[in-house]
């Protein structure tokens, strides 16, 4: 199956304590069907210091399961969902189901 959710695709959380934010998609774990968005779900982990790194409580954005997830419609800004359409040239591309715009740059 085709992955809906990639890297660099801004998208709105649907649930949970960070609903209604908006976010870029930093990293995805399709096998865990998982996604890091920017600004959402932040955590504080607590950290031993190393050789490399000192110590100490830092926030961090953990993962958010990609069905709490929708994408951002390009042309209002509110959640859509996403369909697949094939172009003149041949290109698959993922189009907005609310808008018709075109999400792959």
């Amino acid at each position: 199956m085709a992955a809906k959710i990639k890297t660099k695709d801004k998208v709105i959380v649907l649930t949970g304590r960070d609903k209604g934010k908006t976010g870029e998609v930093l990293k995805v774990f399709p096998k865990e069907n998982r996604a890091v968005v920017q600004g959402v779900n932040v955590v504080k982990k607590h950290q031993r210091a190393s050789a490399r790194s000192q110590g100490g409580i830092i926030e961090m954005e953990a993962p958010i399961n990609v069905s709490n997830l929708a994408h951002v419609d390009p042309k209002d800004g509110k959640p859509t969902r996403v369909g697949f359409k094939v172009l003149e040239d041949g290109r698959k591309v993922r189009v907005a189901k609310r808008s018709g715009e075109v999400i792959d740059l």
